[in-house]
């Protein structure tokens, strides 16, 4: 299971996952800055694909296209729905030097954007057209992320199934660089008053308007110098993190419950203790938050077998 869920020590690609981000902010812009405002920001995401991320179809007047990491071929494709295409390879080279070709290629594609290049989510962020600072990439560990994310983004879709409540897609989002899933108790929350760098208040208050527990996955950073698996509630209930749990644990310091992911990737089962972190930590938000669950929640689905 070790190869199907690869390693990914933080230190040894740190500067590569930084630069990579980056580099999905500049793709996740050209998306958000074309797409109709979708609830809780779910118009701006990335998804997981058979060789990527991908930012899906974008509307450009009566056409579309698409962006996507190609992670197998090491190259960023961008593609037209009037069959245009153009790649660019993925190699070391500074975020500058990215975002100009990026921008270079959709305009030779007769899809021209400009996206505000102030990087979110990011503490003493750099313009994308001025950052030489952050310039390695390492394909193999590049590679060797998305082999983990197509894992955990299989095993997050099949958690998602156990809900008919209002949920959101399994999605990528490049801001915070961690894929995340989301179930909503259907009720609105106090307003949110935290704050993130490049952020505007009003965005963090949209993206938690409702009640909300929440699921996801970092590489690594954000607070913690090791990839791992992630779940909160907000608003957080009192007794949520006593709640027991069969794996993970409540980090005091993150609030929220924390699951290494070389816990995962070396189980005898991964699936199994995934999808029992995912449970039990959404089971400590209902419970704990007093949620309809008999109205919201159903067995996890299984391929053609219909909901009775």
């Amino acid at each position: 299971m070790t190869t199907v869920w690869p390693e990914l020590p933080y230190a040894a690609w740190r500067d590569t996952q930084a630069t990579l981000q980056l580099w999905t902010q500049v793709v996740g812009k050209v998306r958000v800055t074309l797409t109709p405002w979708l609830n809780h920001s779910w118009h701006a995401t990335l998804y997981v694909t058979s060789r990527g991320l991908t930012t899906s179809p974008i509307p450009h007047g009566n056409r579309t296209f698409e962006i996507e990491f190609d992670f197998l071929a090491q190259q960023l494709v961008i593609s037209v729905s009037d069959g245009g295409t153009r790649k660019i390879p993925l190699r070391p080279r500074t975020v500058a030097d990215f975002y100009a070709e990026v921008m270079t290629a959709l305009q030779l594609l007769n899809v021209p954007v400009t996206i505000k290049e102030l990087p979110a989510e990011i503490p003493n962020a750099i313009r994308f057209s001025e950052d030489r600072q952050h310039d390695a990439y390492d394909s193999e560990y590049a590679q060797r992320f998305w082999k983990a994310l197509v894992q955990i983004d299989r095993v997050f879709k099949h958690f998602r199934t156990g809900f008919i409540g209002k949920a959101s897609p399994v999605h990528f989002f490049w801001g915070s660089f961690d894929l995340a899933v989301t179930r909503f108790s259907g009720r609105k929350a106090p307003r949110f008053t935290g704050k993130a760098p490049g952020l505007d208040a009003a965005v963090m208050q949209e993206a938690y308007s409702h009640e909300v527990s929440s699921a996801g996955f970092w590489p690594g950073g954000g607070g913690i110098d090791y990839a791992a698996f992630y779940s909160y509630a907000y608003p957080t209930p009192a007794q949520f993190k006593s709640h027991p749990v069969k794996v993970g644990a409540f980090n005091d310091s993150l609030g929220e419950f924390i699951l290494p992911y070389d816990e995962v990737r070396t189980a005898a089962d991964p699936d199994a203790m995934l999808l029992a972190f995912l449970q039990d930590t959404y089971s400590a938000a209902a419970a704990t938050a007093g949620w309809n669950r008999n109205e919201l929640e159903c067995a996890l689905g299984e391929p053609t077998a219909v909901r009775t």
